[in-house]
């Protein structure tokens, strides 16, 4: 059920800060049992620090969500236009790079919220094709995934730190 209290709007800027620590949070919360405290910490660091998050707002392929509820910012996610995997067969395809909710937040709505947000904006950019990369353990992510409709259509490699791991490639073809 989508709730009627939460609403999507584009990130700005100044949303930054926000972003960087609402990835940070929920990365450490979903990865941290699974990799050495070393490994997460280099990867916030790289991924989720507001200087790159700046840097990410302002490139021109990227587009980035925001969901809150009320003035508290409760997650969002990231789209972009970049290399695509040879396992997505579909056109014009737009990769969901990061869909986050807050744990907190996470088994109300917020999730298929901000995924009709994202589905919304790569049909305005004419995209007929959404794909992401999940880790492969994460059993919780790919039945959100698949329940939003993708498909698992191959995998790519993901570092988290010095560990490589496998993610698996899923994909929604766009009406």
């Amino acid at each position: 059920m989508i709730q009627p209290d939460i609403a999507v709007r584009k990130a700005r800027p100044a949303d930054a800060a926000d972003i960087a620590k609402l990835g940070a949070k929920t990365f450490r919360s979903t990865y941290a049992a699974h990799n050495t405290p070393e490994n997460i910490d280099a990867y916030v660091s790289d991924y989720f620090s507001t200087k790159t998050i700046t840097s990410e707002l302002a490139e021109p392929q990227s587009a980035f969500f925001l969901v809150a509820r009320g003035n508290t910012n409760i997650g969002f996610a990231k789209t972009c236009k970049s290399r695509v995997p040879d396992c997505v067969v579909g056109l014009n395809p737009i990769e969901l790079e990061r869909i986050y909710v807050d744990v907190d937040q996470q088994g109300g709505g917020v999730g298929a919220r901000l995924m009709q947000a994202v589905v919304e904006f790569a049909k305005s950019e004419g995209c007929r094709t959404v794909w992401l990369g999940v880790w492969e353990k994460n059993m919780s992510a790919r039945g959100f995934y698949e329940r939003q409709g993708f498909t698992e259509v191959g995998s790519k490699d993901f570092v988290v730190g010095e560990d490589r791991q496998n993610d698996a490639v899923m994909s929604l073809i766009l009406d």
